[in-house]
This record gives structure tokens, sequence and C-alpha cells, in this order.
């Protein structure tokens, strides 16, 4: 997605209509406040009605996060990213996440708003439990927690400085994504599938410019 210009004050309108329009946009905290009940009670339903020990939801509940970043990888690659030839393609691509390199800086569309979220996510667990059955509610809290880590992770690296120094490639590849070169840099919440692929960052030859970094930060 290469655009004449990246804005960085301002967003994108998406739809003409006003209600659309205003759920194309939500708050972090919205997202966690109906997700986090959720994987609360998913867990306690794990444990007290389906009888699994506790080594065993926390063993899949590890194992659903872990897969939640291969998952982010593979959907910000292959999917945000896809090149659609048709004006209707473009324009799905662009509404997903086109608009978030347009205007990267818009804080009210770091996280999938809740109406597509929730049918997405409704559509997942439906898949997984027609997969793994009743692990599906120790493996599917794992992966949205790792949604909710990945989401705020997001708006972390648009709004702030890395708050610890080991977190700082994070950053540092996520901005390269968005400011340099979107053929790389797919992770967000991790980098360990970059690393594996191949499209890493070689953050030591990458000079840091501070004065930029400055005004990446809302």
């Amino acid at each position: 997605m290469k655009f004449d210009k990246i804005h960085n004050k301002g967003q994108a309108q998406l739809f003409k209509n006003h209600y659309l329009e205003m759920l194309t946009k939500t708050h972090p905290l919205v997202i966690w406040g109906i997700y986090l009940p959720l994987i609360v009670c998913s867990l306690y339903y794990s444990g007290i009605h389906l009888k699994f020990s506790l080594m065993e939801i926390a063993g899949v509940f590890l194992a659903g996060g872990l897969f939640w970043t291969f998952f982010e990888y593979l959907m910000h690659r292959f999917v945000f990213h896809w090149v659609g030839e048709s004006e209707r393609a473009q324009k799905f691509v662009y509404v997903m996440h086109g608009n978030h390199h347009h205007f990267p800086r818009d804080k009210e569309r770091l996280f999938m708003p809740p109406v597509p979220s929730i049918i997405i996510s409704s559509l997942l667990f439906l898949l997984m439990h027609l997969v793994m059955g009743g692990y599906a509610f120790m493996f599917f809290p794992g992966f949205m927690l790792g949604y909710l880590m990945y989401g705020t992770m997001h708006f972390a690296i648009h709004a702030w400085n890395p708050p610890f120094r080991w977190m700082k490639p994070l950053w540092r590849n996520h901005h390269l994504h968005h400011y340099k070169d979107d053929h790389r840099g797919f992770g967000v919440s991790s980098t360990i599938w970059d690393r594996v692929f191949g499209t890493m960052f070689d953050l030591k030859k990458e000079k840091e410019d501070k004065e930029k970094v400055k005004e990446l930060m809302f």
C-alpha cells in the first residue's frame, strides 16, 4: 500500500453514512471490556464444568496465545496487505487496513471495532470448537488474550516510546514497516515470525532518527 502522502493528523473517511462510519471506530478499553469477562468465564467453565485440570488449562491457554502470534503474522502479511486488482477489492483492503497506513496516528482505529470483531471472533471460536471440542474453551481465551495484547501493543507503539529497552526492536520494526517498507516487519506483538520467515528488518543497519520518532507520537 503506497500513498503519495502519509497523514500524521486526521483520519480517513471510510463510509459516507454517519452511523456506519461510527462503527469503524473504537477505544481499546471497549474491546478489553468485551473480551476480558469472556476469557475469565471461559476458563472458569473449563475447570468447573468441563473438569480440566489446572495444568491442562494453563498449557492449552498458553498454546492459544502462541498461536495468536502466528495468526497475527499471517493475517497482517497475506490478508491485510493483499493486493486487490478490482476496485471493490482495493476498497475492502483499504477499509480493513489500508486506512491505517494512510493515517497511522488515528488512535480510534488501532483496534478492530466491536461489530466486525465479535463476528470474526465468533466464527473463529466455532471453528476451534469444531476442531478441538472442549479444548476450545481454553485455547480460545489464550488466543483472544493474545489479540488484546497485540491491540494494546499496537496502540502503544503508535502512541509512546518503548517503556523498556528490550521492547525497542518491536517499536522500530513496526515504524519501519509503516514509514520505509510495508513488505517487511509484519509482527506487532512479536518479531518471532518475522525472524523465522525472513521479513525482519536488519535493525543494526537501520539508522535511528530521533526527531522522526518524536513526529510519530500522538
